[in-house]
């Protein structure tokens, strides 16, 4: 796993930054995950601390909410600028921990 600790390249709506409260006040401490590939791949996952551990191709791009956020290898250089975490309407994938409230996190 590899760390960016020059800068940030990940900030958060406010909207994404107060779904980030509600579920760490229901999870404690959790992590988010952009992997690659299609379906669920495309969006960013959000697993409590535990249930998922980044692998060796991830790498932490900085922290949103005082949440770490690491990005697979395979897709920095499609983000390589600036990534900003909001939300939109909709479950979004049920193996993230926001499936059910009816929002999703989506990178722009």
């Amino acid at each position: 796993m590899q760390e960016n600790t020059e800068s940030s390249l990940i900030s958060a709506t406010p909207e994404a930054l107060a779904l980030i409260a509600r579920l760490k006040a229901r999870y404690g401490e959790i992590l988010f995950h952009q992997g690659g590939g299609c379906c669920d791949g495309a969006i960013p996952m959000c697993y409590q601390q535990g249930d998922f551990t980044p692998g060796a191709n991830d790498e932490l791009v900085g922290k949103v909410g005082e949440v770490a956020f690491y990005v697979h290898q395979s897709q920095l250089d499609h983000y390589k600028q600036h990534l900003r975490l909001s939300v939109a309407k909709g479950n979004g994938s049920e193996f993230s921990l926001e499936y059910g409230m009816g929002e999703h996190f989506v990178l722009s």
